[in-house]
């Protein structure tokens, strides 16, 4: 399913926040882009949370919410089935499905609904994984900050 959708997020260091006064919401631990096998296609969030985890050094049982972009079905069975997260703490809030699929504005939507998941539940990290077509996905651990 897709829909119309338009988003745009904020990315700055710290120290720019600081000097114009912004509070941060939460911080970057960790991103990366992967390559998967395109004839698979859908399996790219498999590999990047792997990557992503190894990257940061954290452990799934360290995350407290995912956002998995699952734009089919299938993306979702098989990145659970793969990964063996708990899926109480999947798309706490409704995913792609639910809540649309805008293409060009899907990850900046993911990222939002994370970080707004992360404040409401009063939890402190999150990974969002996604495809990003032609056999690629990605991977990001973000930090809550109080």
């Amino acid at each position: 399913q897709i829909s119309d959708g338009a988003a745009a997020m904020v990315l700055m260091s710290r120290e720019k926040a600081a000097q114009l006064g912004l509070k941060p919401k939460a911080r970057i631990v960790s991103t990366v882009t992967v390559g998967s096998d395109p004839h698979l296609m859908l399996t790219g969030p498999i590999e990047a949370t792997r990557k992503v985890l190894a990257r940061a050094g954290m452990t799934l049982n360290e995350i407290d919410l995912f956002e998995v972009n699952e734009a089919f079905a299938a993306v979702i069975g098989m990145w659970q089935r793969e990964i063996g997260a708990d899926m109480s703490r999947v798309n706490v809030h409704g995913g792609a499905i639910a809540l649309g699929h805008p293409l060009g504005a899907s990850g900046a939507r993911l990222m939002t609904t994370l970080i707004h998941a992360l404040e409401t539940h009063d939890k402190r990290y999150g990974l969002q994984t996604m495809c990003c077509g032609g056999g690629m996905g990605t991977g990001t651990i973000i930090e809550r900050l109080n």
